[in-house]
């Protein structure tokens, strides 16, 4: 018999709530079969799991869910793997090319974060003040 999983299994092992993976249901990614009194429980085969592992993944990589969806629903069904390897590097260099210009934008306004206080620090030190201490970074909880 083939393995099969609760939503509270998969629950557990990824690390998410029972309504994150309905919602996964909802939108396609994951096709539990029902059991039980009017059908309640859901149960979830080896490629569901799969198909949950690879969702999370996609999440990481910044990719939507639509476009998680696309990729993984393209190795169910016996087509062409060029091309279904060729949309996964479209889609990658897409994604690369949007997270590449968010990483220009933060360096640019790290730049001038930098100035700004640059110059609190010139004025400060011509009123003869010195800069207070550097305080904790409430987000990741070290000095800023």
């Amino acid at each position: 018999m083939a393995t099969t999983y609760s939503i509270s299994d998969l629950a557990r092992e990824f690390d998410l709530t029972t309504r994150a993976i309905r919602f996964y249901e909802d939108m396609g990614l994951l096709q539990p079969e029902r059991s039980g009194p009017g059908g309640r429980n859901r149960v979830y085969s080896h490629r569901d799991r799969t198909r949950l592992k690879l969702t999370l993944r996609a999440k990481r990589l910044g990719l939507s869910l639509n476009e998680a969806k696309d990729l993984i629903d393209m190795y169910d069904t016996p087509r062409d793997t060029g091309a279904q390897l060729q949309k996964f590097l479209l889609v990658l260099d897409a994604h690369k090319r949007e997270l590449e210009a968010q990483m220009s934008e933060i360096q640019a306004n790290l730049d001038e974060v930098k100035a700004h206080e640059k110059e609190a620090r010139s004025l400060l030190a011509k009123q003869g003040q010195k800069p207070i201490r550097k305080t904790t970074n409430p987000v990741k909880g070290k000095a800023a």
